[in-house]
C-alpha cells in the first residue's frame, strides 16, 4: 500500500499477497479443527490460486477490450474447458507437495500467466482473421437456454493453436491448490482430520455469506468485471 497506494491495488489486484493471507487463515482453521472454517477457507483459497493461473488475469487487456477481442477472457477460461475437459484432458497429476516458500511459488505462477497473456491475445487475433467469419460463432444449448457462443470448430482450432495451454494451466492450478491445502495442514501440525469439530456455519458466517451474496447481486464491482 505504501508503495503503490490502496486505490491502485484495488484496481489491479492483490492475489499474490492475498493467497498468502488466506493460507495463514486456513492454517489457523486446521489448528482449531473447525470444519466449517476449513471448508470455507479452502474454497476461497482455491479460487484465488486458480485465478492466478489465468493469463488474462495478469494483463491490462484482460478481456480483449483494447484490441477488439471482447469476450476472450470467457473464451479461454470457460468455453475451451467446458467443451474439452471432460472428454479430452487428463487431470491425474500425482500427489500434492509441501510448499516451503508460498510467496515465491504464487508470484512465479502469476508471472507465468503474465508472460502467456500476449500469446492468448495474438493467437486468437490470428485465428479470427483466417477462420471463416460465418463459422466463428454458433447457437448452442447452455443449461436449457439457446446462447450465442464461439463455435465448437473455432474453439478446437484455438485450443490447438495454443498447444494445450489451457489444460496445462488447469493441471498446474489443481496441483497448486492441493499443495497449498496440504501446506496449511502441515503448518498446522498435521491435525487428525477424523476428529473435526463438525460445527455448522455460525450465525456470523451465514450473515457474512448473505452480505456477500447481496453485494454480488446489487453492489458495484470493485476492480474489473472480468
Amino acid at each position: 500500500v505504501a508503495k503503490y497506494s490502496e486505490d491502485t491495488l484495488d484496481e489491479y489486484g492483490i492475489v499474490p499477497w492475498w493467497v498468502q493471507t488466506m493460507l495463514y487463515r486456513l492454517t489457523d482453521a486446521f489448528k482449531e479443527k473447525n470444519q466449517a472454517k476449513i471448508l470455507k477457507l479452502s474454497a476461497d483459497l482455491g479460487h484465488y490460486i486458480a485465478d492466478a493461473h489465468v493469463p488474462l488475469h495478469a494483463c491490462s487487456n484482460h478481456n480483449g477490450q483494447l484490441t477488439d477481442q471482447l469476450g476472450i477472457h470467457g473464451f479461454w477460461e470457460s468455453r475451451i474447458p467446458e467443451l474439452l475437459a471432460d472428454k479430452k484432458w487428463d487431470f491425474f497429476i500425482g500427489k500434492a507437495e509441501y510448499i516451503p516458500d508460498p510467496g515465491d511459488f504464487i508470484w512465479k505462477r502469476v508471472l507465468e500467466s503474465a508472460a502467456a497473456a500476449d500469446t492468448v491475445l495474438k493467437f486468437e487475433k490470428e485465428l479470427s482473421q483466417k477462420f471463416p467469419a460465418d463459422q466463428e460463432y454458433s447457437f448452442e444449448d447452455r443449461n436449457g437456454n439457446l446462447v450465442r457462443q464461439y463455435s465448437s470448430a473455432y474453439t478446437i482450432a484455438y485450443n490447438e493453436k495454443l498447444k494445450g495451454m489451457v489444460e496445462r494451466r488447469m493441471r498446474q492450478a489443481i496441483f497448486a491448490v492441493a499443495s497449498f491445502w496440504y501446506t496449511a495442514w502441515v503448518n498446522a501440525g498435521q491435525p487428525d482430520l477424523t476428529r473435526l469439530s463438525n460445527k455448522e456455519f455460525s450465525a456470523d458466517d451465514l450473515k457474512q455469506f448473505e452480505s456477500l451474496n447481496s453485494a454480488w447481486r446489487n453492489g458495484s464491482i470493485k476492480g474489473r468485471e472480468e
